[in-house]
């Protein structure tokens, strides 16, 4: 099992770019906030410096029970109190797009460039077609990133066409681990790698051209 952040840096000239991996597994938007995740990414931050954020697989889930991981859906400002049940303690649970605006606004304010990536998609697939999230957490990544100035890359439609190019047992057999429909392999994070490289390099003005590897023909 391994996700793109670990193999990512591949696709970079490491002597003009440093890249460091902060993600965590199992966290949601919102976790990745309450655990103090957030606050020690944002501690590192340096004036110059990119941070790409991709959350939502984790958002789906019960807000107020089990691993109280869930987000509020949309990105808006409405809130709901819950109580923890291994704590005891009283949480503000907010919107997805209330946490990913955070981590735009943090990171802009310590002089950082925000890039917002949609979620990687599933290996759920439906009349041959990979199901996208273009009802939900793609969709409201696109607009925190549009509402906080962030840059956006659509990976979740970026890599379904990768997947639907490859075909549905290739994808099944090899890019996923045989736990579940979430968790990629290490093949599976290539594909997903060179697909982040990929949206990058397709933006107007991508920020982090200068830092790419030159492609191979």
């Amino acid at each position: 099992m391994k996700g793109w952040g670990n193999v990512v840096s591949d696709y970079f000239d490491r002597t003009k770019i440093n890249v460091v991996n902060r993600a965590r597994g199992g966290r949601s938007s919102r976790t990745f906030y309450t655990e103090g995740l957030w606050d020690q990414v944002a501690a590192e931050i340096k004036p110059g410096d990119f941070v790409l954020m991709q959350f939502g697989h984790n958002d789906g889930g019960p807000i107020d029970k089990e691993k109280f991981r869930g987000s509020l859906k949309g990105i808006g400002e409405e809130t709901q109190e819950i109580t923890v049940e291994a704590t005891g303690k009283k949480e503000a649970v907010h919107t997805y797009g209330w946490y990913m605006n955070k981590f735009i606004s943090d990171a802009k304010t310590k002089g950082a460039t925000a890039i917002v990536l949609s979620p990687v998609p599933r290996n759920i697939w439906k009349d041959g077609r990979v199901v996208r999230a273009v009802d939900d957490y793609g969709k409201w990544a696109a607009e925190s990133a549009k509402i906080g100035g962030a840059v956006f890359v659509d990976l979740n439609e970026i890599v379904a066409r990768r997947y639907e190019k490859d075909g549905e047992d290739k994808v099944d057999s090899q890019y996923f681990t045989i736990k579940d429909h979430t968790h990629t392999s290490p093949a599976g994070a290539r594909v997903n790698a060179e697909s982040v490289i990929e949206g990058l390099r397709s933006l107007k003005k991508d920020p982090l051209k200068k830092y790419l590897l030159k492609e191979k023909k």
